[in-house]
């Protein structure tokens, strides 16, 4: 301890007060203008929502630009930076880093490296951690998400890129949504996935400049054969994702009660004698799917 005081004697002795103090208003002037960004921001995504992911982008590098030249004046008004000022603030944020800082300076290190690799960018909707939702910034310590539920998730910058994370537009205003539907073995597939394709198409958040694949196969639920009908449209802007989805399957329910389309169901083999032999007729029992 005796040892301490007189370092922190010394680094008291390159602090300009009167940097300080003239520091102060330039950190209330850059909040200010950070609200300033945001508001202008979320009033061009409004108005041109086709842009609004390259609006957040150029959004989030303001801040980001914001905070580090606020920091660099501060230091620069508050500090004498001579070399003897410099040999004792490197030794006192060596021993502040190594051990009080360490996992905010990896954030924000972090940060950085989010920023120039871009495994999402703001305005994706991510899943992460089992939370799913869309990116609304990327800050110097953290990322924070708001889920569809909107509950607002604050990530680690560091903990992000330990953990795998998956970005379902990555940029693009448009995005892939998946639908999974099942009808029973003896019904007419091909229909019912012409009926899903149409479902797809004639909705008001399709996007028609990507194709709408309907994949089949057979599947076993609960112990009974079904077919399974995965349908891959594309909504054409990622917050309309559950709207979309919603509305196709209301289409779809309606179009298979109105073609006999029936969801999957035990069925029961018959056995009937013909001029030919046995001949198998399947029937499906009434306790349907």
């Amino acid at each position: 301890m005796a040892q301490d005081a007189p370092d922190f004697g010394r680094l008291a002795q390159f602090v300009r007060w009167s940097g300080v103090a003239f520091s102060l208003p330039i950190i209330v002037g850059a909040l200010v203008l950070l609200r300033l960004v945001e508001n202008v921001a979320v009033r061009f995504g409004v108005r041109f929502a086709n842009r609004r992911p390259t609006i957040q982008k150029i959004e989030s590098a303001v801040r980001f630009v914001v905070y580090l030249a606020t920091v660099a004046v501060c230091i620069g008004l508050s500090i004498r930076l001579d070399p003897t000022a410099l040999a004792v603030i490197g030794g006192a944020l060596a021993f502040a880093v190594g051990f009080a800082m360490r996992d905010l300076v990896a954030a924000f290190i972090a940060g950085i490296t989010i920023m120039f690799d871009r495994p999402f960018q703001v305005g994706d909707r991510v899943e992460y951690a089992g939370q799913y939702g869309d990116i609304l910034k990327i800050g110097l310590r953290s990322v924070r998400m708001n889920t569809l539920d909107h509950n607002i998730i604050t990530i680690p910058n560091n903990k992000v890129l330990t953990d795998v994370t998956s970005s379902s537009n990555y940029g693009a205003l448009e995005m892939q949504v998946a639908m999974d539907f099942f009808v029973g073995i003896d019904q007419d597939v091909r229909r019912a996935s012409e009926l899903i394709r149409e479902a797809c198409l004639t909705s008001p958040f399709v996007f028609l400049e990507q194709p709408v694949p309907v994949l089949a196969k057979q599947v076993i639920l609960q112990d009974y054969v079904a077919v399974h009908l995965k349908a891959r449209p594309y909504v054409f802007d990622c917050k309309y994702e559950k709207a979309f989805e919603t509305d196709v399957h209301l289409r779809v329910l309606a179009a298979f009660r109105a073609h006999g389309i029936h969801p999957p169901a035990v069925l029961h083999r018959q056995l009937s004698a013909g001029a030919d032999g046995p001949a198998e007729k399947a029937v499906a029992s009434e306790n349907e799917r």
